[in-house]
């Protein structure tokens, strides 16, 4: 079987041809149902460690499943530690996405937890043989650090974030953020401030040159937010769609 290609290099891939990447977001810890994510025609899938369902002991054989069906996915880590980004990457994921970035010190912590010496601080010790690694300067070059811009610090340190070193690209947490600047459960459909907070950070990232991508709660905002510069759009998540589809069955079944 040809080796995967990781979805770090899917994302560039699409990057470079400028197209936005769909991406599919998996919070079981299922393996069969994480594979059955993996096997969709999704740009980039990430496993969510921070609110889903994978610890520890649980994410190896995810990513493993994932990996048979030929997708190298990211991960989503519980929190910007060192520790949790080295083992994520260890366990086979091909980058890391971060959450609750406040400032450039903390986006430049995560990026050299990605990198080993002298760009980095990860320590050597890749878990699958399934995934070798040549190199250093090899896995460097593959991995995808990036960060979420999701806090009101993010906000007002944005620009110094954009600009640190390693920090491959950004996402936004939409609902995080309008928690975090005082906007409670408001949306960008329901309140014009958290639809420009949103369109600052695209529009930042933009001009930087920086990808950015953005959680979408249907596919209707991925399609707008698509429109309106944003490089990487989530469109579903495991759970939500198998909890759709049996809503739906159930309805059909019932219906006169």
């Amino acid at each position: 079987m040809n080796q995967p290609v990781p979805d770090s290099a899917r994302l560039r891939a699409c990057w470079s041809r400028g197209d936005a990447a769909l991406g599919a977001w998996s919070v079981s810890a299922d393996p069969l149902v994480a594979e059955l994510v993996a096997a969709t025609a999704t740009d980039v899938v990430c496993v969510d460690a921070q609110h889903g369902f994978v610890d520890v002991a649980t994410l190896p054989p995810v990513l493993e499943s994932m990996r048979a069906v030929g997708r190298v996915p990211l991960v989503r880590v519980r929190w910007n530690d060192p520790g949790q980004i080295m083992r994520a990457l260890d366990a086979g994921a091909s980058g890391v996405i971060v959450p609750m970035i406040n400032d450039a010190e903390e986006a430049l912590a995560a990026a050299r937890a990605c990198r080993f010496p002298p760009h980095g601080i990860r320590s050597w010790g890749p878990l699958w043989s399934a995934r070798p690694i040549a190199a250093p300067a090899q896995a460097d070059d593959e991995v995808m650090c990036v960060v979420m811009i999701e806090t009101v610090d993010a906000i007002a340190n944005l620009r110094d974030i954009i600009a640190t070193p390693g920090v491959d690209a950004l996402y936004i947490g939409p609902n995080d953020l309008a928690l975090s600047c005082g906007l409670g459960r408001q949306t960008y459909r329901t309140s014009a401030a958290v639809d420009e907070l949103l369109a600052s950070v695209v529009g930042a990232a933009n001009d930087a040159g920086k990808p950015v991508g953005l959680h979408c709660s249907d596919v209707e905002m991925a399609r707008e937010w698509r429109d309106r510069g944003v490089d990487w759009l989530t469109i579903l998540t495991d759970v939500d769609i198998l909890s759709t589809g049996l809503t739906a069955a159930v309805s059909a079944a019932r219906a006169d």
